[in-house]
């Protein structure tokens, strides 16, 4: 994964590929959210394979793939966990979704008034965005994605989230420079633990469904 354009194309392509059948078989509106998110990070990983033909740099594919995993994913996961879940959850949400939205809110600024560079740095890509106080965002992001999945209170998400946060920490002690870039690529693969969620999910949200 995100070794190089063409492993890209096809984890993208199959990633994708698991999301429309998320899509397709979710039984309430309030679960499309989560069920779409496989979708965008499959089609997040084929703009990454578009980072890789044109060598990286500061181009549109550039532009659009950090739009993506940072503000984009930082509001969409707590969000959809907060869709998904029962009313009586919500406040367990209610740190996650403000992490979120605020690190969602700084990030997008930075994209939109700083340059956003992709570097390729021999099997990884790094992206270089001028964020400021980069180590506060990078925490309010864990919190909002791999935070909101481990209050979720649904053992599905919370093995999504358990393996996202794995993830997270090997991509940061093997690939520090290129972390935001193989965690999302990581959290792709893992992804796959949502079609199984929408599999067991009911038709209707009952009062005790999780």
């Amino acid at each position: 994964m995100c070794w190089s354009a063409t492993a890209d194309l096809v984890a993208g392509a199959g990633i994708a590929g698991v999301g429309v059948a998320c899509v397709a078989r979710a039984r309430r509106v309030g679960d499309l959210p989560m069920a779409a998110l496989p979708l965008l990070l499959g089609a997040h990983q084929l703009v990454e394979a578009r980072v890789w033909q044109v060598g990286g740099g500061a181009g549109p594919a550039t532009a659009v793939w950090a739009v993506i995993a940072l503000p984009l994913l930082a509001a969409w996961v707590p969000l959809a966990v907060l869709c998904a879940a029962p009313r009586q959850a919500w406040g367990r949400s209610a740190i996650p979704v403000l992490c979120g939205v605020v690190t969602a809110a700084v990030m997008a600024y930075a994209i939109a008034t700083r340059p956003v560079r992709a570097e390729i740095r021999g099997h990884t890509v790094g992206y270089v965005v001028g964020l400021p106080h980069p180590e506060a965002l990078i925490a309010g992001y864990l919190v909002a994605t791999v935070g909101a999945l481990l209050l979720s209170g649904d053992r599905w998400l919370f093995g999504f989230g358990v393996l996202a946060a794995v993830g997270a920490l090997v991509c940061w002690a093997l690939w520090r420079l290129e972390f935001v870039s193989t965690w999302c690529a990581f959290a792709a693969v893992c992804s796959v633990v949502v079609f199984g969620w929408v599999r067991r999910r009911p038709a209707y949200r009952s009062a005790y469904s999780p």
